[in-house]
């Protein structure tokens, strides 16, 4: 059978929506606590906005150009635009439906949300007072007409749409009032939350003396997010990315949302100025802004409405008050896996470095490290104590720019040296050196990952951590950020695998190795997306010839699996619930060594645009620990969704006479038992834990 058959793929965009659906459902899920599934619509809703502000727009911009063919399933833009319209206008009614039941079902735990009519007398003259206290000075009535241009709407912009009539003229005319986002999306009143338009709608005619509003309905648009750059030197590209932050407000609107009450009138009168494709107009019956519910999610006085809280645990051997450093000069390689383990040794051995007065360089690339980050605190304070300091400061981090443009000027302040990257890629590798003076010789101490470091997301996102003094990995990190720093035309690494060059390559070799063996193949790949045409080829051929493959792919999957003749053994399933699974583990039977963590997804990004590492583990209690975590997530039935020949998923539920398996709360559970043992063992020791909760639970 030809494997470029379009028939054989499934499209990237349609597969990433059945993502964001397997997300709603977590919201629909009545297992789940309330405020719970109010925040996967939360989730929903942020995700879908990024997905409009990138994917959408870059789509219509390929149909702007003339584009036909954007992938291996051979759908034209113009189709994919349709189909998505299609699709999200169909699930807006399942999201409605959702989101009220949550809502009905917060009133009875004493959790409201109300519009400002619906509250009773005593608590409108208290949101009144609130208005004109807190409100009133820093809303804007905007006039448009003839001498009053319609204003420019930032990326995301939320405000209100009116119809006003003139008493005096007799004449209708338009406005806008826009809400700023410095105010809250909801006033709280004592477990009460009110939408700010529906306040702000109340006052129209304060805002508009002499006026009297006719028709109002709020409305939030859109626009094209994505940056683009024309790479020059670096001493340019911090100004050239400023500009382009810029640029983003002022992007092409692809999306407009708006009331469902609006009338007619008002939506023509916001499209004479925003011009947006009718099918690009969405008509909600819940609040705009769906993010924003995490305001509500956030009342701490419903413990009980969320998941159980869950404290990540230090295991042994770094439970100990020892330096991270001492601890690594006697264990060769220590594994941690996010969040059930805490991610406070990662930023200790930072921290820890940062203060050693033997420790000569820290080197690190950063990609999303959040607001108030403690190792780019620690990695400050090394460079201005005299420690050299390299930081690799990916300022092309979609949506994180800003924030890493102030690291990086914050950094080369104290003296450290920052680079960008490599013109024309992304830097995506989460790797950390510490070089330190050990009597007359240096020693060297890596730290590699499959996740950003953020301390924040480390407390959602499952990720793998791996330290290592491993002189063959540890000589790798430094010609690694040799290659970062400065000119080579070669960018091979001899144990690490480092893309564009390697790691595509290693990839298939290592999937034909499996094909050659048949059925005694087996391979088992968990990753957040798989979209590469040729490792979907690779992966067909090694099907074809009785490989069993196991694939954990939590969102865009192009592989279809179960199709006769080409895909029969691979089994894919996606796992969505209380944590983001984001780890990258792949395990190859016949592999030698068996076990890979990395950076990289198997999307044609990551793997030929992208600057990622990928990391053999040679230590085997390490390499039966990762291949035990995959284990377990194939067993769940719970959370876990099977991927369908058709592309759609279906939700796993234990066989009868079987027991229920969530995969995240096993790890949980068998993570507090490690913990409370105290034991040094603690590898070989989870592994029969995993194996006994498994049969228990």
């Amino acid at each position: 059978m030809d494997l470029k058959d379009p028939k054989l793929y499934i499209n990237r965009e349609l597969s990433w929506l059945r993502f964001n659906t397997r997300v709603l459902e977590e919201a629909q899920d009545r297992t789940n606590p309330l405020l719970e599934r109010l925040k996967f619509i939360a989730i929903y809703g942020t995700n879908l906005d990024e997905f409009y502000m990138i994917r959408v727009a870059g789509l219509k911009k390929l149909f702007k150009y003339g584009i036909r063919v954007t992938g291996p399933d051979k759908m034209t833009p113009l189709e994919q635009l349709q189909a998505i319209r299609e699709y999200l206008h169909r699930e807006k009614k399942s999201l409605e439906k959702t989101f009220f039941e949550i809502i009905e079902a917060l009133k009875k735990e004493g959790l409201w949300l109300k519009n400002y009519q619906e509250l009773d007398g005593p608590s409108k003259e208290r949101i009144n007072n609130y208005f004109y206290t807190n409100l009133y000075p820093v809303i804007l009535p905007i006039a448009v007409d003839a001498t009053h241009p319609f204003p420019h709407l930032n990326n995301l912009s939320f405000a209100l749409v009116l119809k006003l009539h003139d008493p005096q003229e007799g004449e209708i005319k338009y406005g806008l009032v826009r809400i700023p986002r410095v105010l809250p999306r909801f006033i709280e009143l004592e477990n009460t939350y009110i939408p700010i338009e529906s306040v702000v709608q109340a006052h129209l005619e304060s805002l508009f003396p002499g006026y009297r509003v006719l028709a109002s309905a709020p409305f939030r648009v859109t626009r094209n997010a994505d940056i683009e750059i024309e790479e020059e030197e670096a001493d340019d590209f911090m100004e050239l990315l400023e500009e382009g932050l810029k640029l983003r407000r002022k992007g092409e609107i692809v999306r407009l949302e708006i009331g469902a009450g609006a009338e007619e009138d008002l939506v023509e009168f916001l499209n004479d100025h925003l011009k947006i494709h009718r099918e690009d107009i969405y008509y909600y019956n819940i609040p705009l802004n769906l993010g924003s519910l995490w305001e509500i999610v956030s009342n701490k006085n419903f413990p009980h409405l969320l998941f159980e809280p869950y404290t990540p645990k230090i295991l042994p051997p770094l439970d100990s008050n020892e330096p991270i450093l001492t601890i690594l000069e006697h264990e060769e390689d220590i594994m941690l896996y996010h969040p059930y383990e805490s991610f406070d040794p990662v930023v200790r051995f930072i921290k820890e470095a940062s203060k050693d007065p033997d420790v000569l360089a820290i080197r690190m690339t950063l990609y999303r490290v959040g607001k108030n980050s403690p190792i780019v605190k620690a990695l400050i304070e090394a460079a201005e104590s005299g420690k050299q300091v390299t930081a690799m400061v990916e300022l092309k981090a979609r949506f994180d720019e800003e924030n890493n443009l102030i690291w990086a000027r914050r950094l080369e302040q104290a003296g450290a040296h920052v680079i960008f990257g490599i013109p024309g890629f992304k830097v995506h590798a989460k790797i950390a050196q510490v070089i330190k003076r050990d009597g007359e010789r240096l020693k060297q101490y890596t730290h590699l990952a499959t996740g950003n470091y953020n301390p924040s997301t480390a407390r959602i996102y499952t990720d793998v951590s791996y330290f290592t003094t491993r002189k063959e990995i540890t000589d790798d990190s430094t010609r690694f950020f040799h290659y970062l720093t400065g000119f080579s035309k070669r960018g091979k690494l001899q144990t690490l695998y480092m893309s564009p060059t390697q790691i595509k390559p290693k990839l298939l070799s290592l999937i034909e190795k499996e094909r050659e063996r048949g059925e005694e193949g087996h391979i088992i790949a968990k990753m957040n997306a798989l979209v590469d045409q040729d490792v979907i080829e690779a992966l067909y051929r090694a099907s074809m010839a009785g490989v069993k493959i196991d694939l954990i792919v939590r969102g865009i999957c192009c592989l279809r699996p179960g199709i006769e003749g080409v895909s029969e053994t691979i089994r894919v399933i996606s796992i969505v619930g209380k944590y983001l699974e984001h780890a990258r583990i792949f395990y190859f039977r016949h592999g030698e060594p068996q076990l890979f963590i990395s950076s990289a997804d198997w999307m044609p990004r990551n793997l030929e645009r992208r600057i990622e590492l990928m990391t053999p583990i040679f230590d085997r209690e390490i390499a039966d620990r990762l291949q035990e975590i995959l284990n377990i997530q194939l067993k769940d039935n719970v959370k876990a969704r099977e991927l369908q020949p058709d592309g759609e998923y279906r939700k796993l539920h234990p066989p009868k006479g079987k027991p229920p398996i969530n995969s995240q709360l096993l790890m949980e559970e068998y993570t507090k038992i490690l913990y409370n043992t105290h034991r040094k063992n603690t590898t070989s020791r989870a592994k029969k834990l995993a194996k006994r909760l498994l049969k228990e639970s």
